[in-house]
């Protein structure tokens, strides 16, 4: 049985606590990720009607979530990591292109903005090797269904971190609890469902007494969302969930006025209508003769008989109150109007700056908190790798988070370089990525040495460099 002894410094009762937590924060993730991938609750209607209509609510709902998060994912790219000097840094470099973070860090990005946090984690390559033989470093995009962190109250700094999964191999739970100088590894007792990993004392044995490691921090590095302080992480949608529902109802009653709009109801007056008594029920029912159809005539004996339809429903109120709350979407979750551009037509880039000031601001947030966590990173590689060199005093380089064409990039270049900026800058601020700064730098040098000895030599002399008579300095002309 585990000790559950209430202490964070107690693996078996981190193992309990970050699980338990763990579980219950499942059942939100699950709500945000049905509404990430564009499944959310069906929109409600009343009891009598929720059979005839099952099929308009499943085509009713939209997925305006997903554009929500992702128009901010398309705007977070790290480049690499520059030294404190500025400089590119080698080892960075090549652990960044061994672990793939160019596109790893898409998904890490993409989980924190739909299911509130990502998460990498930082350990031994099973293959590789550095030239002082220590394992290279590994560096693995992790899912909040499987990672926690548990926040020193004090300093906020993550004090104890938990991954735990299923094997489908041989259908046991697996656990480690990590600190910043020791991993203890538990399996569970028993064979258990992969939905549901159990998180009782007597659920989980350990498999080991703890392993040390010299990393000095934690390896499990949290990418959080933009939490405000002391709450938790709330996913990019967050704040139009509700409005999501609210477009999904208003789709669902356009698509059942417009459904039978194009079957109006029929009404007739002056027609006797023939009355029988059911012999089962004992009930007297009413005789329906005019059944509507293409190759159907309605004709009836009464002399005052009249047919006529009911007008058809006006389906522009339906129209213009969802266009109003898709708008009130982008504008509560900034994201541009110009994703929605319905009414948005030839408009200039001055417009479209305009448009993207409060998302490129947002996203401007979401990378000096993401560029602090992959300097951690960094710092955890450089300690697996030996390397003595802390990455926290790094600046990681990123994309701008704002379009500009093409030529707009160039022109400022031009301006910048007139004024005398140096070339290595201009380049990042072009975006390029550390590696083809270096190589920026190295061809524009190369070239100006080639330029320089191409000069033909001038062996005439001219004013200024005539020496003296005695022999001794310049003569001025």
């Amino acid at each position: 049985m585990l000790d559950e002894t209430p202490e964070l410094d107690n693996p078996d009762f981190a193992l309990l606590r970050l699980g338990r937590r763990l579980r219950k924060r499942a059942s939100v993730l699950d709500e945000w990720w049905r509404y990430y991938r564009g499944r959310p609750p069906l929109p409600e209607l009343p009891k009598r009607a929720e059979q005839a209509f099952i099929d308009f609510q499943r085509k009713a709902r939209t997925n305006f979530c997903g554009v929500i998060a992702n128009s901010t994912v398309h705007r977070l790219r790290a480049l690499g990591v520059t030294g404190r000097d500025g400089e590119p840094d080698e080892n960075a470099s090549r652990w960044w292109q061994l672990n793939r973070l160019d596109s790893r860090q898409k998904a890490v990005w993409r989980v924190a903005m739909t299911q509130a946090a990502g998460y990498m984690l930082v350990g031994e390559h099973p293959t590789r090797v550095e030239d002082n033989g220590r394992p290279s470093p590994l560096i693995t995009a992790e899912h909040p269904r499987e990672c926690i962190v548990e926040r020193d109250p004090a300093t906020d700094e993550a004090y104890v971190g938990l991954k735990a999964m299923h094997s489908d191999v041989d259908g046991f739970g697996y656990a480690v609890v990590l600190y910043d100088d020791m991993r203890f590894a538990y399996r569970t007792r028993e064979r258990c469902s992969p939905a549901r990993l159990p998180w009782g004392p007597d659920s989980w044995v350990p498999l080991d007494d703890g392993v040390e490691h010299d990393l000095g921090m934690l390896p499990l590095v949290e990418f959080a969302r933009m939490p405000d302080l002391g709450e938790d992480p709330e996913p990019e949608f967050a704040v139009a969930m509700d409005i999501q529902d609210r477009v999904n109802m208003g789709v669902l009653n356009r698509m059942a006025a417009s459904r039978y709009s194009g079957f109006r109801q029929k009404w007739v007056k002056g027609h006797e209508f023939k009355r029988k008594i059911d012999p089962t029920t004992g009930l007297t029912t009413v005789e329906q003769p005019f059944v509507p159809g293409p190759n159907s005539v309605w004709v009836s004996e009464g002399t005052d008989a009249m047919f006529g339809q009911l007008d058809a429903t006006d389906l522009r109120p339906f129209l213009a109150e969802h266009a109003s709350d898709v708008r009130d979407m982008l504008i509560i979750s900034q994201t541009p109007a110009y994703y929605y551009a319905g009414d948005l037509i030839n408009i200039s880039a001055d417009t479209v700056a305009a448009l993207d000031l409060m998302h490129v601001a947002k996203c401007r947030e979401h990378i000096a908190a993401f560029g602090e966590a992959l300097e951690d990173v960094m710092t955890l590689a450089a300690a697996q790798a030996g390397v003595e060199e802390d990455y926290t005093e790094a600046t990681v380089r990123w994309a701008r988070p704002e379009y500009l064409s093409p030529a707009v990039r160039a022109d400022a270049a031009t301006k910048l370089k007139s004024i005398g900026y140096p070339l290595d800058i201009i380049a990042e601020d072009l975006d390029e990525t550390p590696e083809r700064v270096r190589r920026i730098n190295s061809g524009a040098a190369a070239q100006q040495l080639l330029a320089a000895s191409l000069l033909p030599a001038n062996p005439a002399p001219t004013a200024g460099n005539q020496p003296e008579p005695d022999g001794g300095g310049v003569v001025d002309a």
